[in-house]
């Protein structure tokens, strides 16, 4: 038999981690200047931490673990005969892989609320397990970076995610398109529709918008039992296309009779406002009255970033966030308001990778790799390995005293772009010869002077 690894899942190549690292330093770094405090929670959370705080369908996705032992041994026979999986996972399993970062980042604010200075800024880069069907940009292990603001309902929190996600992008030379809404507006749509009970399902659908269409959409609210009356008056509202000034008349029009999503415009209008006085480089932002992101725990502004290139065939949203106004609360300590984004690592290198967006230097480790001559000549080429090191110059030496054919070829395998040559000749002269792999020039530098030009070469 074969080996293999699970559908949805993927091994990383040391050329594909080296392109990772590159995204991941580069979303840490900014997460870090913006002030950002790093933290990590265990791979697994107690099954009843994630259950219910993601939607009926958010559930259904989460990697349940089976107990240790004979998990079957204490499960009820007639919920086993019945097939009845709802009751019986209480029973054999008390535990998860987590679903997101979010909601176990929740559960450790509670636990620790008396050692958190608040407002408590966090950033978190580690990965998630989702049971969800594997397709393209679609995965069962991925990473997500994210970033949370809680302790403050300021919606200068919601205009520095604005700003954190220029800043990465810019970082990442890609142009993305963020969508804006505020989920008090789709409450207030459900209350003026009649269906305030039904929010969750029509959000769940209206979710679904760009995947499906409207046709669908709509089956599938009826499905849920929303009313054809609040079916025909949100259809003009789904296809509604036009300026943010429009779309903000529009709902203004339509949620008169909603304090809640009365609110939630005044929210869109004044973030409006912040980010119009701001300057940003890499970052489209607009009104998209039909976001919904089917999370349960969204109660305010929500953000969806698609990449903004007409070159990329990748539909799918590669960062996400939103304002949470009580998620602390489902674990003993209500009204604690929180706002946060993650980036999708694994989608952010699919369309890097599809663009050719990673720099040349992302996929180099070694930068000089030292030619072994053989037993005469190593401790020299081992001194000056020593000292580029301690420079901080990525080096290594070829292991064995093989045909110089061999080691160049191998520095080409490896995309190392210098290569050392420190024999007979140079040893007695206190040189090296450093030859560019990619155009082949090469040039005697002193040894006192090597450590100073691979630092000038970097720098150039």
């Amino acid at each position: 038999m074969k080996p293999s690894i699970p559908k949805g899942t993927r091994d990383f190549s040391p050329e594909d981690m080296l392109k990772r690292n590159y995204l991941f330093d580069c979303i840490r770094s900014s997460f870090r200047r913006f002030g950002f405090l790093p933290l990590e929670t265990p791979s697994m959370e107690n099954i009843s931490t994630l259950m219910g705080k993601y939607g009926e369908e958010g559930d259904k996705l989460i990697f349940k673990i089976l107990n240790s032992g004979d998990y079957l041994e204490k499960a009820d026979e007639k919920w086993l005969q019945d097939k009845d999986s709802k009751n019986l996972i209480t029973q054999i399993s008390e535990k998860a892989l987590r679903y997101d970062l979010t909601v176990p980042f929740a559960r450790y604010v509670v636990m620790h609320q008396h050692e958190i200075a608040f407002p408590f800024r966090r950033y978190q880069i580690q990965p998630v397990w989702r049971a969800d069907r594997p397709q393209k940009g679609r995965y069962r292990e991925f990473y997500q970076c994210d970033a949370d603001v809680i302790g403050t309902d300021s919606l200068l929190c919601e205009l520095e995610l604005l700003q954190l996600i220029d800043d990465v992008f810019s970082k990442l030379s890609l142009k993305v398109l963020v969508l804006i809404n505020n989920r008090k507006i789709l409450s207030g749509m459900a209350e003026v529709l009649g269906e305030a009970e039904r929010m969750t399902d029509i959000t769940v659908a209206i979710d679904k918008l760009d995947k499906i269409g409207v046709e669908k959409v709509m089956e599938e609210m009826r499905t849920k039992g929303v009313s054809e009356a609040a079916i025909a008056q949100l259809d003009p509202f789904l296809r509604f296309r036009g300026s943010h000034e429009e779309k903000t008349a529009l709902l203004k029009e339509l949620l008169a009779g909603s304090e809640t999503g009365q609110k939630g415009i005044g929210e869109v209008e004044e973030l409006w406002k912040y980010a119009r006085s701001m300057s940003f480089s890499h970052i489209r932002y607009e009104l998209d009255i039909t976001l919904a992101r089917g999370l349960n725990y969204y109660t305010g502004a929500i953000l969806e970033v698609k990449a903004d290139d007409p070159r990329t065939t990748f539909a799918s949203s590669i960062c996400g966030g939103g304002r949470y106004d009580d998620l602390t609360g489902i674990f003993g300590l209500p009204g604690m308001s929180g706002v946060g984004i993650s980036f999708g690592a694994d989608r952010i290198c699919d369309v890097m990778e599809e663009l050719n967006l990673f720099p040349a230097a992302a996929a180099v480790s070694t930068r000089v790799l030292f030619v072994n001559f053989g037993e005469e000549d190593v401790p020299y080429s081992l001194q000056l390995l020593q000292e580029l090191r301690k420079a901080g110059v990525n080096a290594e030496m070829y292991p064995d005293a093989a045909k110089l054919k061999k080691q160049f070829a191998y520095a080409d395998d490896r995309k190392i772009p210098f290569v050392a040559m420190a024999g007979s000749e140079e040893r007695k002269s206190g040189t090296v010869m450093l030859k560019n792999m990619q155009s082949g020039s090469q040039e005697q530098v002193g040894r006192e002077n090597l450590a100073a030009w691979f630092t000038t070469t970097q720098q150039n």
